[in-house]
């Protein structure tokens, strides 16, 4: 599927690994997000923070909802 997205012109896809929960994705992805428009990051740096808050997070602490989250194409 990345490969496709990256086919088709997109400069960088945000894929999982493996599959995650629904919720735990919607969280990253939102603090994903912000960290890029909110915060002005590089989408490598708004990923990494993102999973860095998730980390910390009791909920979401396990690596099951963050680690496969992983950024291909330019990273910049």
């Amino acid at each position: 599927l990345t490969r496709g997205f990256m086919h088709a012109g997109a400069a960088r896809v945000v894929a999982s690994l493996w599959p995650v929960d629904d919720l735990a994705t919607a969280e990253l992805m939102t603090r994903f997000y912000r960290g890029m428009l909110a915060e002005r990051r590089p989408p490598a740096a708004a990923l990494r923070a993102a999973q860095l808050e998730m980390q910390r997070s009791s909920r979401w602490r396990a690596p099951y909802y963050w680690a496969g989250f992983v950024l291909q194409g330019e990273w910049r």
